[in-house]
């Protein structure tokens, strides 16, 4: 099953197109820009309180039969924060001392 490739971040909505190198994700696919992971959220994410990981690339060019961009298109819905930003904030203020791997 592949990546669903949302299309922007749920914090501030910029577009995140399935090439963008700046994309993240959580385990739960769960994306925002870098920009957003770092300055708002500090590697804490608002829905699970996981840590995020760069999201991976899919290729445009079909290398394997079936198996590209075009193939297994990316999401087209765009996906919002489901809490309040007073809400997130406090949220990742409260466990991003703690490491990923812990939480």
């Amino acid at each position: 099953m592949a990546l669903q490739l949302r299309p922007n971040c749920e914090y501030c909505d910029r577009d995140l197109p399935p090439n963008a190198t700046d994309a993240r994700i959580c385990s739960y696919e769960c994306t925002f820009c870098a920009e957003c992971v770092e300055t708002k959220l500090s590697n804490v994410c608002p829905n699970c309180g996981g840590g995020f990981a760069p999201r991976p690339i899919r290729p445009t060019q079909e290398w394997r039969p079936g198996v590209c961009v075009t193939k297994q298109a990316p999401s087209d819905k765009r996906v919002h924060l489901k809490h309040s930003v007073e809400d997130v904030a406090a949220h990742c203020t409260r466990i991003r001392e703690v490491p990923p791997e812990k939480r």
